[in-house]
């Protein structure tokens, strides 16, 4: 798997903290789980924080703080043996498999528009965090966002103003950020998205269709 792009270093350190919602700590839970990268990048800041603690004379934090972490969420830290099969091969990482099993295909997709396919996960807190399967060639419609948004790719691709993102890679995104995803895959794009607040639509259509689309 061929990962280019990664977490945010403001996002991999609130994961490490704790600090993350259910929605959007499973969304980094799933991408960490895949992206060798960033579990390196998470160990080196759990370890930051931990000297940070004990220079100021704080409780310090447990050589094991992270990997209590990331058990939590079904992640596990592979410093010299292959990951997991879930992590490594599987279209669908650990941490999501304990909601939707091991299998993409047997998810029940519920149909919003053509071409387009949702199936939402219980998260608790605000926000919406759900699969999201969209037909090749459809685009989304522009909008921004009112906090952050993470989407994970588990098969398929698509392109928008930041890059191109294929399974493996994460769109960590904040409200700066203006964009219109297109599917370029020849089949179905299939990602999984946390959101904070409901997108802003920068279209008339699109806010006309929000209450559809649900976020």
């Amino acid at each position: 798997m061929n990962i280019k792009h990664h977490l945010d270093e403001a996002t991999l350190f609130s994961y490490v903290a704790g600090a993350l919602g259910q929605g959007t700590a499973l969304v980094v839970a799933c991408h960490v789980s895949q992206c060798e990268y960033c579990r390196d990048r998470a160990r080196q800041l759990e370890a930051i924080g931990g000297a940070l603690l004990e220079n100021n004379s704080l409780s310090p934090v447990s050589d094991n703080a992270l990997l209590q972490v990331l058990e939590r969420l079904d992640v596990r830290p592979q410093a010299t043996a292959a990951a997991p099969a879930h992590a490594a091969d599987s279209e669908v990482p650990g941490p999501l498999a304990s909601y939707i099993g091991d299998s993409l295909d047997e998810v029940a997709w519920k149909r919003l528009v053509a071409g387009v396919w949702v199936y939402d996960l219980p998260a608790q807190g605000k926000g919406l965090t759900r699969l999201l399967r969209v037909a090749p060639g459809k685009a989304a419609l522009p909008h921004s966002h009112r906090g952050s948004e993470l989407t994970q790719l588990l098969r398929g691709s698509f392109i928008d103003e930041v890059g191109r993102f294929c399974p493996g890679d994460v769109a960590d995104l904040d409200d700066r950020i203006t964009h219109q995803p297109l599917v370029d895959s020849e089949h179905d794009c299939i990602c999984l998205i946390a959101t904070e607040f409901p997108l802003r639509y920068t279209t008339l259509l699109g806010k006309l269709a929000q209450p559809l689309f649900g976020f």
